[in-house]
This record gives C-alpha cells, sequence and structure tokens, in this order.
C-alpha cells in the first residue's frame, strides 16, 4: 500500500516533487556560494585579522607588527585564536540564515 498525501492529486504530488528539487538544487547553490565567500575578523583592537571561508578554511592571517613580541607569544596566539573563532561564527551565521530562509516556515529538520 501506497503512503498518500492526503487531498494531493497525481499531478500535484509530481508538481510537489519538482518544486522541493529545484528548492533543494537553490540551497546547493547557495550554500556553495557562502562555502566560497570570505568573513574576516579582527582581535586586540585591530592587532590580528583572520580571514575564512565559509567552509572554514584560513585563508590570511593579518598582524600589526607592534603585536609581535617573542616575550608574549601566548597573547599572540590568543588574538589568532578569537579573531579566528569569530570568523568562523560569521561564517556559520551566515550560513544558518541562508538555510533558515529556505526553510521558511516549515518547521523542516534541516
Amino acid at each position: 500500500m501506497k503512503a498518500r498525501i492526503p487531498g494531493a492529486q497525481k499531478g500535484g504530488q509530481m508538481n510537489m516533487m519538482k518544486k522541493i528539487q529545484e528548492m533543494q538544487a537553490q540551497m546547493e547553490e547557495k550554500q556553495a556560494e557562502i562555502e566560497a565567500t570570505e568573513f574576516s575578523a579582527s582581535a586586540g583592537g585591530g592587532a590580528v585579522e583572520v580571514t575564512v571561508t565559509g567552509s572554514h578554511e584560513v585563508k590570511n592571517i593579518r598582524m600589526e607588527p607592534d603585536v609581535v613580541d617573542p616575550e608574549d607569544i601566548e597573547m599572540l596566539a590568543d588574538l589568532i585564536i578569537a579573531a579566528t573563532n569569530e570568523a568562523m561564527r560569521k561564517a556559520d551565521d551566515a550560513m544558518e540564515q541562508s538555510m533558515n530562509a529556505f526553510k521558511g516556515g516549515l518547521n523542516l529538520p534541516f
């Protein structure tokens, strides 16, 4: 016995499947676009800036020369970590907002 959607007609089911496939293709396209987008964040008042892609690949780290203190390597490491984590959060937020736009009010689990 096949499951049926109440009130749906055969043509309606095919149309619904086509719309779902189109939406899936749009979602994949948007996901690829965000994965290629670069997100930057800084720490230490701009002393360190990290750029990552939406797929979490670190693309660039920029540091002001005066932040490089051989006597305080731990501070530099902390600044790099803070800037990297913030850039990653920006990338994650962009992906989440994009996927929420597709979900609309459907309460879909993705």
